[in-house]
């Protein structure tokens, strides 16, 4: 009696396994094509704003014959240390 309920809990098991494998994978596909709809959606709804702005950018961008200055700055500071003896019995060069 004992091997029949672990054969049937087994059997069972492995239906309920396969099930919420099968459930699981309708549920990606669905929140995929939603999510594809609503992608696809809010593509089509913003593409005049998205006009709009390329052309703003073209307007913005200066011309060829425009001042451009190009290069690099690289800014050094200078820190001064002084060296002091900070115990009595240092033995090191006094300072300059």
């Amino acid at each position: 009696m004992n091997a029949i309920v672990r054969a049937l809990t087994l059997i069972a098991g492995a239906i309920l396994l396969a099930l919420g494998v099968m459930f699981s994978l309708v549920l990606v596909a669905a929140i995929a094509v939603v999510g594809l709809a609503f992608g696809a959606w809010f593509f089509w709804k913003t593409r005049h704003l998205r006009k709009a702005l390329r052309e703003a950018q073209a307007m913005r961008t200066p011309t060829p014959d425009g001042d451009v200055i190009e290069g690099e700055a690289v800014v050094v500071e200078d820190y001064r240390v002084s060296e002091r003896p900070v115990l009595p019995d240092d033995t090191r060069r006094p300072p300059p």
